[in-house]
């Protein structure tokens, strides 16, 4: 990211700290939506979307059942991103904003680099290269996909609110369009 970036969102992170959570902490925040990555694409991968209500939107909701359904089994096991084979993470976008009644919103864009082994083409819808890994000598050879995705993590933080982050965006480019 570029230093006017970076500097942009470590002031943010300072307003979290001060106005909202005394004890907010990237480091911990980042770990958490990680996990979160990791759990919410595998059960999109394996299409158990009703266990998904407690983490995401119901909005979001929506737009993956129709998604999803469409999806070749290739591109649906390409969403399943196993924690360990997160290669990267960084966060994309901060935002705190209020709405009309007050009630205030901190929003976290993440984005995540993983390895996935799924049967994908070479070429992906759109004509977008997949960048390909392959693992292993001549006779156990292993291709995996370098993946990215894309996840927003909101939480409202009106005094009374639940203290969830919840799933606001998903995005895996060139598999869930």
């Amino acid at each position: 990211t570029s230093p006017i970036a970076w500097l942009r969102t470590r002031f943010y992170y300072l307003l979290i700290r001060l106005y909202f959570d005394h004890e907010f902490s990237i480091e911990e925040f980042t770990r958490g939506a990680k996990q979160a990555f990791s759990v919410v694409s595998k059960l999109l991968s394996q299409r158990k979307l009703d266990l998904l209500e407690e983490l995401v939107s119901a909005e979001v909701l929506q737009v993956l059942k129709e998604k999803i359904s469409l999806l070749p089994d290739s591109h649906r096991d390409a969403l399943a991103a196993d924690i360990d084979a997160i290669m990267y993470t960084t966060e994309g976008d901060v935002r705190i904003y209020y709405d009309d009644d007050g009630i205030k919103f901190v929003s976290i864009l993440m984005c995540f680099w993983y390895l996935n082994g799924a049967n994908l083409p070479d070429e992906v819808p759109g004509e977008a290269k997949v960048f390909q890994i392959v693992f292993g000598d001549e006779n156990t050879k292993e291709k995996k996909h370098l993946l990215t995705a894309n996840y927003e993590f909101q939480r409202e933080f009106t005094e009374g609110a639940k203290p969830d982050w919840t799933i606001t965006r998903i995005e895996h480019p060139r598999l869930l369009e």
